[in-house]
């Protein structure tokens, strides 16, 4: 369908037509996403099923918690369920899903008082670009009341403050007047108004303001910035030309950068992205910076524009060197490539079905990273006696290790057999049903599982709990033949939510085969009194 799509829409979105492979690409991901939560989700519905098969509904919380937790649209689970003879409770869930919504709006609640006009029919003008102090004075003020904290909101007439925009955070500092320092802790825009956010309100409104951004993390932060036009640079040309821009952070920490891609980059990738962006920083390449220039002429230029992002008649591009970086972008750089004196990208995943997330760092925070990355390989080097064949050392190491883990699991399995043997000689018989029900030492959880699968296919018509301490924590395992689910209503899966309230835990599983885990090890025993009890209750 991709080609017919992307040709239909071809004058309204180009870039359909442009990077009509990638669109395939990532719609075939999301597909295969798709397929792999539906899985999950059927697995987890038979389940339930197999619970709540005695009444035949699905509760309504249940139905939200296999949607909430593991993206299983509800649609699908009322169509399953009714196929299967199944109900939902419907309204419950809509109720469930309403108090969610709820939640998440007095999480981000305010009371956002009116505006005090101080300055009637005052434009603000921004001059951070220029320089990073000024004179001002405040326009309006109002307060902000949320759930925990207020704070304040001004408006100046002139400001050097950069308000957060285009993936840049907004600037910090201080007003200054009469000895009195009223911090500011953040920069937004609100309808074209440049807000700033402080905890106080100056002593007096009227007087004139000197305004003072905190120059180093301005400086770190246009760093990063810069970097972040570089990089994007380099991913197009050792990626190709479908890469853009998804989503951008830059603060003085760091640069996180969310662009279109359809797999992980490898290492030689990663390398050819941060030589070619420190090659740009050695040349120490001016800033071109050009304010209003038509959208048309910048265009023409190569500027790169974002995806979905508005722009007027007129805009500001940034240019570090014609052949290689122009961008269309509001926010502030440095004057040229060598103040960025290092970059260094430190991670690189995937966020969403074509999307990649490179997060980076340059001048002293990639310095830092690498003196880091030294000391550490130098203490991994004293660790291992100076070897002079580190790589050679650490695959002896690796090797031995596994070597180990073969001798261990081997011993765990002889361990193993010998414990299953143990049970099926301790085994009783209940009105056709071999039962047993005992504590067993085992050192991993997975071993617990798998003694229990093996006792099941070596047993016939078992009934059977064992309970477990494993590294201080109660594991239980609950087996039924599945010929005792159906004739004595005996399941695994609902006996094992009443034994592991015994261990202040939970769990789940088939009619024939469950599993919990827990917090309390002393009630093992008492699960285990209780098992006896609803096994001899049925059988009974």
């Amino acid at each position: 369908m991709i080609p017919t799509l992307a040709e239909q829409f071809s004058d309204i979105f180009p870039e359909l037509k442009k990077q009509r492979d990638f669109v395939s690409k990532v719609v075939q991901e999301e597909e295969t996403s798709f397929l792999r939560t539906l899985d999950v989700g059927l697995r987890k519905l038979d389940q339930i099923k197999g619970e709540y098969q005695d009444k035949k509904s699905i509760p309504g919380e249940v139905a939200f918690e296999l949607y909430d937790t593991y993206g299983f649209p509800f649609d699908l689970t009322a169509l399953i369920a009714r196929e299967s003879g199944y109900t939902v409770d419907e309204a419950t869930f809509e109720r469930e899903m309403q108090k969610q919504k709820d939640r998440s709006k007095a999480a981000t609640a305010s009371d956002t008082g009116d505006w005090s006009v101080l300055l009637d029919g005052t434009d603000t003008k921004f001059v951070g670009y220029d320089t990073l102090t000024t004179e001002a004075k405040i326009v309006k003020y109002r307060q902000i009341q949320e759930k925990k904290s207020s704070y304040y909101q001004l408006v100046l007439d002139k400001t050097p403050f950069y308000a957060e925009g285009g993936g840049q955070v907004g600037d910090t500092g201080v007003l200054e007047t009469n000895g009195e320092h009223v911090f500011i802790f953040d920069t937004k825009k609100e309808n074209d108004l440049i807000v700033h956010f402080t905890k106080k309100l100056p002593t007096n409104l009227d007087a004139t303001f000197q305004c003072v951004v905190d120059s180093k993390k301005r400086q770190y932060t246009q760093n990063n910035h810069s970097a972040t036009h570089l990089m994007h640079a380099a991913l197009r040309q050792v990626l190709g030309d479908h890469v853009q821009q998804r989503g951008s952070l830059v603060n003085d920490q760091l640069l996180r950068f969310d662009f279109s891609h359809f797999s992980r980059m490898t290492k030689e990738e990663i390398q050819q992205v941060e030589q070619m962006v420190n090659e740009r920083i050695r040349k120490n390449i001016q800033l071109e910076e050009l304010r209003k220039t038509p959208i048309d002429e910048a265009k023409a230029m190569g500027a790169m524009a974002l995806f979905g992002e508005k722009y007027g008649e007129e805009v500001r591009v940034i240019v570090f060197d014609r052949d290689f970086s122009v961008e269309l972008c509001g926010g502030t750089h440095v004057p040229a490539t060598g103040h960025l004196g290092f970059f260094k990208i430190i991670s690189e995943g995937s966020v969403a079905a074509g999307v990649r997330r490179i997060e980076a760092i340059t001048g002293l925070a990639a310095e830092t990273h690498v003196r880091e990355q030294e000391g550490l390989l130098s203490s991994i080097k004293e660790t291992l006696k100076n070897p002079r064949d580190l790589q050679k050392a650490v695959d002896g190491l690796l090797s031995e290790r596994n070597q180990l883990q073969k001798q261990i699991e081997s011993l765990q399995q002889e361990k193993a057999a010998g414990i299953k043997q143990e049970l099926i000689d301790k085994a009783y018989s209940v009105n056709g049903a071999q039962v047993i029900t005992e504590k067993v030492s085992l050192p991993q959880a997975d071993m617990l599982k798998q003694l229990a699968f093996n006792l099941k296919n070596q047993v016939d018509a078992l009934v059977m709990v064992l309970a477990a301490n494993i590294n201080d924590k109660p594991q239980i395992a609950v087996v039924v033949d599945e010929k005792f689910t159906q004739s004595h209503y005996l399941q695994a899966g609902q006996m094992i939510k009443k034994l592991a309230k015994h261990n202040q835990g939970g769990g789940g599983g088939q009619p024939f085969f469950a599993t919990a885990g827990g917090k309390d090890v002393n009630g093992l025993d008492k699960v285990l009194e209780e098992a006896k009890e609803m096994i001899s209750t049925a059988f009974g």
